[in-house]
C-alpha cells in the first residue's frame, strides 16, 4: 500500500499558517499525508504547521512548488535570481517540517508557453541545468530530494514528456534529482502511461494521481489498472497524491483553466478519490 496524501491546492490558495485548520478535516477522512502547495514558503511557520501535522497524525513527505511570472529559471535575470532563492526558501521549509521532497515545475514559470527554434531551447536547457546542479547541491546538504514535474504542452514549452524529464535529469547529473509525474499531464502527452512510468523507473519519486479531466481519479477515462501494474513492476515506494482543482479557489481555477465544477466539490473530490485509491492499489 502506498502513501496516499492531498495536495492543499484542492481547498486553498495560497496555503497560510491558518490552514492547517483543514488538517483536521484529512485526517478524519483517511489521508496518509499532506502535499503543501507552498506558495509563500518564506512565511509559513514550519514549527506551528510541522505541530499540526503530529497532533492529526499526518506527514508531509512532499511540497509543491508554485512558479508564477517571477520565478522562471529560464526568465530574465531577475526572474531566475527569484526563482533560485524562492527553491531554496521551499527547501528548508520541506526540511523543517519533515518533508522530503520539493516537486513540481522546478525550470520554469507555468504558462510560459511559445514555439521556440531548437538554438534558444538548448541555450534555455543550459541555463536550466546550471541553476539545478546548484540548487540540487544545496538539497543534497539538507538531505532532501528536487523531483521535476512535466507539465502539458498548454502550460509549458519546455518539458513535456517523461523522456523530456529524464533528458534533463541526466544532464543535470545528480543523485538529488527525480521525476514527478502527474496523470493529468501524463494522459494529454504520453502515448501510453504505464510504459512512461516503467521507463521513469527508480527515478520516479511521487505519482500525482488525478482524474483525466482533473477531476476525481477513479471516475475517469485513465487505465488504472495499467498504473497499477507499471508501479508494481518497478517497485514503486512513494506516495500517491490526489491534485485536483475546483472553481471554488479562483486562483487555481484561474491558472489551470477550471471553467465549471467538474465533480462536485473539493470533498467530494477527496473522499471518493481516496476510496477509489484505497481500493485500486491496496
Amino acid at each position: 500500500m502506498y502513501p496516499i496524501g492531498i495536495n492543499t491546492f484542492l481547498f486553498t490558495s495560497p496555503f497560510t499558517n491558518d490552514s492547517v485548520e483543514l488538517f483536521k478535516k484529512f485526517a478524519a477522512w483517511g489521508f496518509d499525508t499532506v502535499e503543501i502547495a507552498a506558495e509563500i514558503s518564506l512565511q509559513l511557520d514550519a514549527f506551528v504547521i510541522k505541530a499540526a501535522l503530529e497532533k492529526n497524525n499526518l506527514r508531509c513527505l512532499s511540497v509543491a512548488a508554485a512558479f508564477g511570472p517571477d520565478r522562471d529559471l529560464r526568465g530574465t535575470y531577475q526572474q531566475q535570481q527569484t526563482s533560485l532563492q524562492y527553491i531554496k526558501d521551499t527547501i528548508d521549509f520541506t526540511k523543517a517540517v519533515g518533508g522530503e521532497l520539493v516537486v513540481g515545475p522546478l525550470y520554469s514559470s507555468v504558462g510560459r508557453a511559445d514555439a521556440v527554434s531548437a538554438s534558444d531551447y538548448a541555450l534555455q536547457e543550459k541555463t536550466v541545468v546550471a541553476h539545478l546542479k546548484d540548487l540540487c547541491s544545496y538539497a543534497a546538504a539538507k538531505h532532501i530530494k528536487l523531483a521535476i514535474e512535466p507539465l502539458n504542452r498548454f502550460e509549458t514549452d519546455f518539458i513535456n514528456t517523461c523522456d523530456q524529464a529524464l533528458h534533463l535529469i541526466e544532464k543535470v547529473n545528480s543523485d538529488s534529482l527525480y521525476l514527478h509525474l502527474d496523470t493529468f499531464h501524463m494522459n494529454i502527452e504520453e502515448k501510453h502511461l504505464g510504459k512512461a512510468i516503467i521507463k521513469a523507473g527508480n527515478k520516479l519519486a511521487l505519482l500525482h494521481a488525478c482524474g483525466s479531466d482533473r477531476g476525481t481519479p477513479g471516475w475517469d477515462h485513465t487505465n488504472w489498472n495499467d498504473i497499477k501494474q507499471a508501479l508494481e513492476t518497478i517497485n514503486y515506494k512513494g506516495q500517491l497524491v490526489i491534485e485536483s482543482f475546483t472553481p471554488e479557489v479562483k486562483v487555481i481555477a484561474k491558472a489551470a483553466s477550471i471553467w465549471r465544477t467538474i465533480d462536485g466539490s473539493g470533498e467530494t473530490i477527496a473522499r471518493e478519490g481516496l476510496k477509489f485509491l484505497r481500493g485500486q492499489f491496496g
